[in-house]
């Protein structure tokens, strides 16, 4: 399978509650999401978060999407449709986490 750019734009969430999702996920041992290559969220001017992953396969991010929805809607996170778009190429220099 193809690996996918996913892309959510989340308006008015705060960072607070972004890291409350990766709180969850590290309690329940999804830190390390099967088939997550890449994760970046960023605050946008906006007061939004935007949200960009590269996955495996759009499989993968649709299986791990069972167990993040609820814990986005859980921090009452407005649930927004993503933007998925096949990968031509990808580089990642180092694993760095902020």
């Amino acid at each position: 399978m193809k690996q996918v750019v996913v892309q959510f734009n989340f308006p008015n969430c705060t960072l607070q509650q972004y890291d409350n999702v990766w709180n969850d996920l590290r309690a329940t041992g999804n830190a390390h999401p099967k088939g997550l290559v890449s994760h970046v969220g960023a605050p946008t001017p906006d007061g939004g978060l935007l949200v960009v992953d590269v996955w495996e396969s759009e499989d993968a991010f649709n299986e791990m999407g069972k167990t993040l929805m609820p814990m986005i809607m859980k921090q009452d996170i407005q649930v927004v449709p993503p933007k998925i778009l096949p990968v031509h190429y990808l580089q990642i220099e180092h694993h760095e986490m902020a």
